[in-house]
């Protein structure tokens, strides 16, 4: 290397240097140490193999029943209100339950309560709340139509007094976090994973163009969450039209009647979005009545929901219903009492929110998540 100097200082030499292993000398050494290192290694083996053979292995579950000590967990499940999606849920809390059962000895009792109205009767399910606090529950879970706020400070209540709170099914992404209450939410992002997912599974099935109708909940934070995803979703793909959109207030009846009126309006739509399962199931029956046909993969009309229902499943299969997104009732229900039992009787701390996934459910799908749904509800109440 031609050498430079300026004043007095010699530059730097890298092959020269004698502080330095040059480029050469470098690589020499890095093969003998890895050399060494594989020597090591398999004359380390045989100790650690004896090693891990002399140590006893405890049994975990037998560990973790020492625990428990076959303590009852008094657990209350309070939906906004009683439907087969909610029925789906609870089924799959109660096969995780039973199993923990089996293995840990844990026991419980279970309460079920809903208001007896629809989403909007939130001071029944207040009602329903408070009464478990007093009674001492171990812990709620809770999914409410309720003003956050309001929620929050009976969340905070039940904490006070020794109770676990955690959501389900709650579109989360809306409020700060570091005002949340719960001990934790089990759920998903209903913006990016109902919302988006659906708008964007339309865009993708019509080529990126087409008319499209939106049956809607009434207003509120799940209503907002998937109208949210939905226009993300339009954004993305301008060439899909919103040309009407109507209040289907989450039931099969009203979401038949709002879109019969939509498309006796807009007969030339390519799409409906139901933001609920029982909306978009009331939609494919409109179609049938007015005597429209359903999408076959090139023309009809396609239609969406979103919740995963053996029902929507059955249309699916008969071509009724195009698709639906599977919003995990059964992992939302496996997660609250994997939840509930790391939080309250191991000690271990939870994350605030824990999204699980969610999934397109089409003709192509549609036996493996039928099967999973089914394989929920074969559960038997704890």
């Amino acid at each position: 290397m031609k050498q430079h100097s300026f004043g007095t200082t010699k530059a730097y030499d890298s092959e020269s240097a004698p502080n330095y292993l040059s480029r050469r000398q470098f690589g020499g050494a890095a093969a003998a140490l890895a050399a060494a290192g594989a020597a090591f290694s398999s004359a380390l083996a045989p100790t650690v193999a004896a090693a891990a053979e002399m140590v006893p292995m405890p049994d975990y579950d037998t560990q973790v029943r020492k625990i428990a000590k076959g303590r009852t967990l008094k657990v209350g499940f309070t939906p906004p209100i009683l439907s087969e999606f909610f029925d789906e849920m609870e089924h799959a809390c109660w096969r995780k339950a039973a199993e923990y059962t089996e293995r840990f000895g844990v026991k419980w009792q279970w309460e079920r309560a809903a208001p007896a109205g629809n989403f909007n009767a939130v001071q029944e399910q207040v009602s329903i709340i408070q009464n478990w606090i007093t009674a001492g529950f171990d812990a709620i879970l809770v999914c409410t139509a309720g003003d956050f706020q309001a929620m929050q400070k009976i969340f905070a209540d039940a904490r006070a007094k020794g109770v676990m709170v955690i959501q389900f099914n709650m579109p989360m992404e809306l409020w700060p976090i570091d005002e949340v209450q719960s001990d934790s939410a089990v759920g998903y992002n209903n913006v990016l994973q109902s919302g988006f997912l659906a708008g964007s599974y339309i865009a993708e099935t019509l080529g990126g163009k087409g008319k499209l109708l939106q049956i809607w909940g009434p207003s509120g934070h799940w209503a907002e969450a998937r109208d949210l995803g939905l226009k993300l979703a339009l954004k993305k793909y301008p060439g899909i039209q919103l040309v009407g959109k109507a209040d289907g207030g989450y039931v099969r009846d009203k979401g038949f009647s709002a879109a019969q009126n939509l498309l006796t309006a807009h007969p030339e739509v390519n799409a409906i979005y139901g933001e609920n399962e029982e909306m978009a199931l009331g939609a494919a029956q409109a179609l049938n009545t007015l005597g429209i046909d359903p999408w076959n993969g090139k023309t009809g009309v396609l239609t969406i929901g979103a919740d995963g229902l053996r029902s929507g499943f059955k249309a699916i299969r008969e071509g009724n219903l195009t698709a639906t997104i599977d919003v995990a009732s059964v992992d939302q229900g496996l997660q609250l009492i994997r939840t509930l039992f790391a939080h309250r009787v191991l000690g271990s701390s939870v994350a605030r929110v824990l999204d699980q996934p969610t999934t397109v459910v089409t003709k192509a799908n549609v036996d493996m998540a039928d099967a999973y749904v089914a394989w929920a509800l074969g559960a038997a109440k704890v």
